[in-house]
């Protein structure tokens, strides 16, 4: 077993309850961890047997691109999504972080981690 970690993945989307959130938009930074058996993969070096991270990104892509007023929201789709797509995965974590929230006070970031 092992872990395939895609970090960092930096996005500008329209997440929030506010309206201003869906008009201005902010930077979300998005991490995925798929646990999978990539023995195959470690032995005969193909990409088709193991998980791409090209795909990761272009599934967190598009998910990020609908609006959601949670990001609770869009951490499950991205979730449900890579859930679909990787077979082969046996555990996916998901973690959505929004930078500089709408907060009264001064705060970094906040975040959700989806795992099932």
């Amino acid at each position: 077993m092992a872990k395939i970690i895609v970090q960092g993945i930096k996005l500008y989307g329209y997440h929030g309850c506010m309206d201003e959130e869906g008009k201005v938009g902010r930077t979300f930074i998005v991490d995925v961890v798929i646990e999978a058996d990539i023995k195959k993969a470690a032995s005969e070096d193909k990409l088709s047997d193991t998980i791409n991270y090209v795909t990761v990104y272009e599934i967190v892509k598009e998910e990020m691109a609908i609006r959601s007023k949670l990001i609770e929201h869009v951490g499950k789709r991205i979730y449900d999504h890579l859930r679909s797509k990787f077979m082969l995965a046996k555990e996916i974590e998901v973690k959505v972080t929004k930078l500089d929230p709408p907060i009264n006070g001064i705060v970094e970031s906040a975040s959700v981690v989806i795992s099932e």
